[in-house]
Parts: structure tokens; sequence; C-alpha cells
């Protein structure tokens, strides 16, 4: 991946690809299917300041698993992969351990 680091509390998520298949076997169409809210972190920033100046670190780390709002985020294209940069607020929690 080109260098590529997001400022203040960004965080950099790739979307984890959704269900090609309904329960019932039917295949959705690339049109029909929702983006998916859940992603994978790739890469945080360092941190937002406080009222006092002091720098807060990011709750979330490269490699966490999480599940984000569906107009969340910016989408953006890094050496041709379609990624997300969002603020660490609008992500909603970490999914697993």
């Amino acid at each position: 991946m080109t260098t590529f680091r997001p400022l203040h509390d960004r965080v950099v998520v790739r979307r984890l690809t959704g269900e090609e298949k309904t329960a019932g076997g039917i295949i959705i169409p690339d049109t029909a299917k929702e983006k998916p809210m859940e992603g994978e972190v790739l890469a945080v920033g360092p941190g937002a300041r406080n009222e006092q100046g002091q720098l807060v670190t990011p709750d979330v780390k490269a490699g966490d698993k999480v599940l984000f709002g569906k107009w969340s985020g910016t989408e953006v294209k890094i050496d041709g992969e379609e990624l997300l940069i969002m603020k660490e607020s609008d992500i909603m929690g970490v999914i697993g351990g």
C-alpha cells in the first residue's frame, strides 16, 4: 500500500465483503447489494487533542474488525483499492476480542 498516514483521530478502513447469496441460495447482483458496515482497520492517526491540549490516543488499532454507520466515512481509492477514511467517532465498536 502506498504510504498513507491518517491525521488526528481519522482511521482508514477496508470494508469486509458482503454476502454474495441469500440464505435461500439466490445470488445477489452487485447493484442490489447493501454495502457492508463491517471493516478492518488498516491505519490509525495519532489521536485528537482534548481541551487541555493533551493527545488522546485512539481506542482502535490496525487489524481490528469494526462496525460503523451505514453512511460513515469518505470513500477513497488508494493503489486501486476502495477504502474508507472516517473519524474514530464514526466507529460504533470493535468486533471480537
